[in-house]
């Protein structure tokens, strides 16, 4: 609430600097035209029209800097490129108001946005509404981690736990193959069992996650400590154009960016990664032999979701470049994975876009902290675990 009060003083003083300046400038215009040949407030009394003109430079500069200031630092739907433009054009005739303009508009809608969330959760937190029976345990795709400054899930873990939730993340590698992962991510369930005496978890796990998951719980045992199950944008039935890629990139090729990408990986934490075990077991074969011997097990409700996005720009680099590849091969997406390998379990949900943007794999994390026309992600997912209690997890 702090931070949105700054936004709002800030971005009413920048309001006032606009409407002010035009003002001024308007006045000083008028005036000019009066006396085409002087200024007639100089003629009269220069030292006073120049006490004068430097009072109003010195007012408006400071609410323009103490304004502009207040925004950068807490407007976070601004992001680095508008930032960067009003820095470089930030002196540039027309231009600049353009920039400001813009700046506003961002702020207000943010101001907005943020206002609304804040009153309905505050009407609510009574209910208590995602204190599930179990705690959430929210597992990351691949070439990610948790990291306890950089969350993966961006603000919905938040959200979840303003509402009543108990959060556990899945701490695993980033890169391996599913096998791997699911035994990681088995050990993890029991640790947090351990640890908080409960008796099971409900999982909410992302793309690759959904895979780890099927095989922690099928293969692994974590069937008696999963309660449920969903998977969010999992590629169930594989991913066509990755089978295309390792078909057609040569293999010395591979072998020099899995090189690259497990050393990276390595210094930042991951034991023994494995990127092409990784990419090999989202293709369409692997996927394939996965679902004949990964069955799901009765103990544990399993649902899902996807999303589709409907042009390369709903995404951001670099998820937003592979778009129509997968399009080619996989037919409607969400940047990464094809509608058809969405489902999976007794219930699924399809986010059908509205608009020209549509909602990316990216977007389902809430990975950029992007409000979203027409799809409140902390509030999807709040609505999520809010139906998990509603069931009895």
């Amino acid at each position: 609430m702090n931070r949105i009060n700054a936004l709002k003083k800030g971005n009413t003083l920048l309001k006032i600097f606009l409407f002010s300046t035009a003002i001024l400038a308007c006045y000083y215009t008028w005036d000019l035209f009066q006396d085409p040949f002087g200024f007639s407030g100089f003629r009269d009394n220069p030292v006073w029209f120049v006490i004068k003109i430097l009072f109003f430079i010195a007012v408006e500069s400071t609410m323009f800097w103490i304004g502009i200031v207040l925004v950068y630092i807490n407007c976070k739907q601004l992001g680095i490129k508008w930032r960067v433009l009003g820095v470089v054009f930030g002196m540039v005739p027309i231009a600049h108001l353009i920039l400001l303009g813009k700046i506003i508009r961002t702020a207000d809608s943010e101001i907005k946005v943020e206002s609304e969330r804040i009153k309905l959760n505050a009407a609510r937190a009574g209910a208590q509404i995602c204190k599930t029976k179990y705690p959430i345990l929210m597992v990351h795709g691949v070439f990610f981690r948790d990291f306890e400054h950089l969350n993966y899930w961006g603000r919905i873990p938040q959200e979840l736990i303003d509402n009543g939730a108990t959060i556990f993340y899945g701490e695993h590698n980033s890169a391996s193959p599913v096998s791997t992962s699911g035994e990681e991510l088995a050990k993890r369930i029991k640790d947090i069992k351990a640890q908080t005496g409960c008796e099971k978890v409900n999982v909410i796990a992302h793309s690759k996650g959904g895979l780890d998951m099927r095989y922690a719980i099928s293969k692994c045992g974590a069937y008696e400590d999963v309660a449920s199950l969903t998977t969010i944008n999992t590629p169930h039935r594989g991913c066509e154009f990755a089978d295309f890629l390792l078909e057609k990139i040569p293999v010395t090729q591979q072998v020099a960016v899995a090189s690259a990408y497990n050393a990276g990986a390595a210094r930042l934490g991951d034991i023994n990664p494995d990127f092409i075990g990784a990419v090999t077991d989202l293709t369409h074969a692997a996927c394939y032999k996965l679902n004949e011997e990964v069955l799901d097990r009765e103990e544990v409700y399993y649902q899902s979701v996807g999303s589709i996005q409907v042009k390369p720009s709903a995404g951001r680099f670099p998820l937003n470049m592979s778009y129509h590849l997968v399009k080619a091969f996989d037919g409607r997406n969400d940047g990464l994975v094809g509608e058809k390998s969405f489902p999976w379990g007794s219930d699924f949900k399809m986010l059908i876009p509205r608009g020209k943007r549509g909602i990316s794999h990216g977007d389902m994390i809430d990975l950029n902290r992007e409000n979203i026309k027409n799809f409140d992600v902390r509030e999807f997912y709040v609505q999520l675990v809010s139906d998990l209690k509603a069931k009895g997890f």
